[in-house]
């Protein structure tokens, strides 16, 4: 190894890549991580379609307010779950915890054609969320622990493309499945479908290699818990992780129903508009992290290169408002994609930026503070955009809330989202 690569893997903005992982194992490991988060998201994704069927509206006797209730009962758990899950891959590793939480939430899922009442859907999918809390601590600790500053902008953006992809191909899949079955077929050929990922993960992960980070991170005494959240770094890229995630689950628990009822498109029709906003998020949150780590590589300051695609982000994204206020459903289209694929030039660098900020043996519980902001974007947004709407009768206030909240992320990530707050001091 160079003195230059050494050079790369210190600090706790720059840990690199263990010597003996090829880049082979690194980005196979990396590209099932993705298809976990495609697969996890799918899950997220059917019940949104489902709530825009009469009749599973009517099975279970629904109001907009239980429609926005049940869109977010999934992130009351998963929320809740997020820093002790962070506790248990800073423990356990990630290998054995993600399988049997893999295992755990497929067969949630799949059960929901059990279900035959408004609590029985809603005690379901909290455990979903259950089931389903460990994925993003676990992934991004196995990111941190193998990939330098360099490259873990396209390592974050090939990952959480998956979070994009599942989005994307949910809603037009599962329209496809009700179409030719029910929506109870869907809900168990979705569920147990996505198990099939078990085979691959439990042959190609290794354990030992998941938990590489405790000997390759490994600086000193455990770091207080109080501590790390004394950072003012922290909080604004808790604040921000919230905006971003209103944007998005809106977008995954409303949208579909936007477009069905207030535009008045088919349910086939809906599920292509979906499908196109969110690959597109996908693609440019793949580019993104590229583009990121190009000027990285070139001698540009990390913390400032990821801080600005991640604000950039935030500003196309507030080109919704453009769609929401547009009689035309050709306008309403084309800026429900730019505006959503706009975001995803935050998506890695507002990931990736965390790991440049804080330690390595921390990124456990930082991801799953950050995570638990994402999964309270996950309850508000839905309850929220259901109450507004129930009360104004229209979704023109709930996408106009949209905005106010982007506008506040990117004021959160300009003024505390800074190097000199950096837990320690970043590496070169």
């Amino acid at each position: 190894m160079s003195p230059a690569d050494a050079a790369q893997q210190t600090g706790p903005g720059n840990a690199g890549t263990p010597p003996r992982f090829g880049a082979g194992y690194k980005w196979t490991i990396i590209i099932l991580l993705n298809l976990g988060m495609v697969i996890a998201y799918i899950s997220r994704a059917n019940l949104p379609v489902a709530l825009t069927l009469p009749e599973f509206i009517r099975h279970f006797r629904l109001t907009d307010v239980d429609r926005g209730t049940l869109n977010s009962a999934f992130f009351w758990t998963y929320a809740l779950l997020q820093i002790p899950a962070g506790w248990v891959v800073d423990r356990y590793g990630v290998k054995w915890p993600y399988a049997i939480s893999f295992l755990f939430w497929s067969l949630a899922s799949a059960a929901t054609v059990l279900v035959g009442t408004l609590g029985e859907l809603l005690a379901l999918r909290m455990v979903l969320g259950v089931g389903e809390a460990v994925v993003a601590p676990a992934s991004y600790k196995w990111i941190r622990a193998h990939f330098a500053e360099k490259e873990r902008g396209l390592a974050v953006g090939v990952y959480m493309a998956g979070t994009k992809i599942g989005p994307a191909i949910g809603p037009p899949l599962a329209a496809v499945l009700i179409l030719h079955y029910d929506w109870r077929w869907m809900f168990v050929i979705l569920g147990l479908g996505g198990m099939a990922w078990l085979v691959p993960w439990v042959v190609l992960a290794k354990d030992g290699e998941a938990r590489q980070n405790t000997a390759v991170h490994k600086n000193g005494a455990a770091i207080p818990f109080g501590k790390l959240l004394s950072t003012p770094v922290l909080w604004g890229i808790v604040i921000a992780t919230f905006c971003y995630m209103y944007f998005v689950y809106f977008c995954m628990t409303w949208m579909p129903a936007y477009f069905v009822e207030q535009r008045h498109q088919s349910l086939s029709r809906m599920g292509l508009f979906t499908f196109f906003s969110f690959a597109g998020m996908a693609i440019m949150a793949i580019l993104g992290g590229w583009m990121a780590d190009l000027l990285i590589r070139r001698g540009w300051n990390a913390v400032t290169v990821r801080k600005w695609f991640t604000i950039a982000g935030f500003a196309i994204a507030c080109t919704e408002l453009i769609g929401a206020v547009s009689p035309s459903i050709g306008t309403a289209v084309l800026f429900s994609i730019v505006s959503l694929s706009g975001l995803g030039l935050a998506t890695a660098n507002y990931w990736a930026i965390t790991q440049t900020l804080f330690p390595g043996p921390a990124i456990g519980r930082i991801t799953g503070i950050q995570n638990c902001a994402a999964s309270i974007a996950g309850i508000v947004a839905p309850i929220l955009s259901g109450w507004l709407k129930q009360r104004t009768g229209s979704y023109v206030a709930p996408m106009n809330a949209i905005w106010v909240v982007l506008v506040i992320g990117i004021v959160a990530y300009g003024l505390m989202v800074r190097e000199k707050y950096a837990f320690e001091p970043v590496g070169e």
